[in-house]
């Protein structure tokens, strides 16, 4: 177990960024921005947050699959060609986080703090345009032969994109979509639950490796859970009253600003 030492009032505010992060990923997605600062400024090594904080907040990637449990419907042989090699990405992925040093992963962390909001600001705009490209596409696209080979292009993508899921996280969900809109032709709707699966098994191949690392700081991980499933709760309740376009853009601001902030400091 990570050894840090946090007092009860770090703990409750690790579970005060927690809630923070349910909120905005039930609302527009972006969580991790909000945890894995918060985790590193009370203190706790950078691998260690990124660990603690990936635990804490895999519930939340298992909630969102089976909220779209029905649009993955139909969509048996893709998940079963694509899943497998988002787990073996996200094992991967987390294995080059444990044998990263805490020095390097000190220095990628600005870098992929604004990766990771880049991404959250190209999503509206990919949406609008798989939008456009998939509009035609509102039924199962069929199990042609044709169908499959493209389908079956995505395995690549989808590997690298989970490598990048198990080593860091955030903004996933971005690249797997774009990986998926590519190549897949699908209604959006669908493709967005295939994400999701996606998403889920690179996450708790991440978070299973994760459990037996010794880097975990199993308080501030309890507590995070607790509290992110309390702000998803929350999120859902605030969705009509609070536009994902303005929460989404305060979110990569405070993104950008962490990252400048991380690479200033050094």
């Amino acid at each position: 177990m990570d050894t840090t030492v946090l007092s009860a009032t770090d703990l409750a505010l690790a579970g005060l960024a927690a809630i923070a992060a349910g909120v905005v990923n039930a609302i527009a997605g972006g969580g991790t921005r909000v945890t894995f600062p918060s985790l590193t400024a009370l203190g706790m090594p950078a691998v260690a947050a990124n660990v603690t904080n990936t635990i804490a907040l895999a519930p939340g990637h298992l909630g969102a699959t089976l909220a779209q449990r029905r649009e993955l419907g139909g969509q048996r042989a893709r998940v079963t060609r694509l899943v497998p090699a988002a787990l073996l990405g996200g094992l991967v992925g987390g294995l080059l986080l444990l044998f990263t040093t805490e020095k390097v992963f000190r220095h990628l962390v600005p870098l992929l703090i604004l990766l990771a909001s880049a991404l959250l600001a190209v999503q509206e705009p990919l949406r609008r345009w798989l939008l456009q490209r998939l509009g035609a596409h509102e039924a199962p696209s069929g199990s042609s032969t044709a169908a499959r080979t493209r389908e079956g292009l995505a395995v690549l993508p989808v590997f690298a994109a989970s490598v990048y899921g198990g080593y860091f996280g955030a903004g996933l969900s971005v690249i797997v979509l774009a990986a998926l809109g590519l190549v897949v032709e699908d209604s959006l709707t669908r493709l967005n639950a295939t994400k999701q699966a996606i998403g889920f098994a690179a996450n708790a191949a991440a978070a299973v490796l994760f459990l037996f690392s010794g880097r975990v700081h199993w308080p501030a991980a309890a507590v995070m859970l607790v509290a992110a499933v309390a702000g998803g709760w929350l999120g859902g309740r605030l969705a009509g009253r609070i536009r994902p376009s303005t929460l989404r853009a305060v979110v990569v601001a405070v993104g950008v600003v962490v990252g400048v902030l991380y690479l200033v400091r050094g």
